[in-house]
């Protein structure tokens, strides 16, 4: 796939998003790797990172002004690689505002410079985007991730196509594991409902976010589910996407 003139923007612009980001991660890396001071004592679910002292790769999540309101974008990503136990995963992140203006998403390999430069995959959202959690299901456009290799996945919010340096950026890491032996064993012995919480235990983020999240979709309501997931976001430090939960139907 050829990258188009947006995605090499996006790239140089994720670059720079990453080189600012690894300036300051020495500053929070301690606060980062333990639970946010914030986040609820009583939280059912604990997500342990399995790579503590890691390299932080996420980036993003500050807020841009847009009109009389602020936009804030996260991906639903730990501050270091997240793991997921699926060839083809789904990803979810975060808009604080309704936006009228095209959403990119982006996904490269980092194995190797020209994998970096051709995106495996990309895909544009039209607008309107309405604000809240938002899902890029892989399997929907036959994307599946290799094992053992580290992606980079980004979403922009498209401010302006002729001035790419206004878009609002957030990105984070992803990788395929397989199971140590230890995860598949204890999912065929608890119910599907508890799978979040074995997952997050055995540090593998974007699953447990993904059994969560398909559990709110069946059943918006429940509060107590969107309370566990607020849990895990207030544990990487998303807070403002955790209150988004929190406060949802209140």
């Amino acid at each position: 796939m050829k990258p188009s003139v947006a995605t090499v923007f996006l790239g140089a612009a994720a670059a720079v998003a990453f080189a600012a980001a690894t300036a300051t991660a020495q500053d929070s890396k301690k606060s980062s790797a333990q639970p946010d001071a914030q986040a609820p004592a009583t939280a059912s679910l604990a997500y342990k990172p399995p790579m503590r002292g890691a390299p932080l790769t996420r980036v993003g999540g500050g807020t841009r002004g847009v009109g009389s309101s602020a936009l804030t974008v996260n991906v639903l990503a730990p501050a270091e690689t997240g793991y997921t136990m699926q060839e083809k995963p789904t990803i979810y992140w975060y808009v604080s505002e309704s936006v009228n203006s095209a959403v990119e998403l982006t996904i490269t390999s980092t194995a190797s410079l020209k994998d970096a430069a051709t995106p495996a995959f990309e895909t544009t959202m039209k607008p309107p985007v309405d604000k809240g959690f938002h899902a890029l299901r892989l399997a929907d456009h036959g994307i599946a991730l290799k094992p053992d290799v580290e992606y980079q996945w980004f979403v922009a919010v498209v401010r302006n196509p002729a001035r790419r340096s206004n878009d609002v950026i957030a990105g984070g890491t992803i990788k395929r594991i397989a199971d140590s032996g230890a995860v598949e064993p204890r999912l065929k012995q608890t119910s599907q409902a508890q799978w979040a919480a074995v997952y997050a235990e055995a540090g593998i983020w974007y699953d447990a976010i993904d059994q969560l999240s398909k559990q709110i979709s069946a059943d918006p309501a429940n509060r107590q589910l969107r309370a566990q997931r607020a849990a895990l976001l207030e544990q990487v430090g998303l807070r403002e996407a955790a209150a988004f939960d929190r406060n949802s139907g209140s």
